[in-house]
């Protein structure tokens, strides 16, 4: 399957958004919680910034895969 730029860059700008968003969440945590709230929400933090590293790689192979595409021409 062949990715464009348009999705590439979609790709980017959304694991881009949900690391600014899981670290933000992070910082903001209220404090006095059971120390559970504060696992689950840590592991949840976790998960999501792979799931946002795993998107930016795909995203980033994608972005220069095309570009590579585009630079051999019609065929390529």
């Amino acid at each position: 399957m062949r990715m464009t730029r348009g999705i590439a860059a979609f790709l980017l700008v959304v694991a881009a958004f949900m690391i600014f968003e899981w670290i933000n969440l992070g910082f903001n945590l209220a404090p006095g919680h059971k120390r559970s709230f504060y696992v689950v929400h840590g592991i949840l933090i976790g998960v999501n910034l792979l799931v946002a590293l795993a998107l930016g790689v795909v995203g980033l192979r994608g972005w220069r895969a095309a570009g590579r595409r585009e630079e051999a021409g019609p065929r390529g």
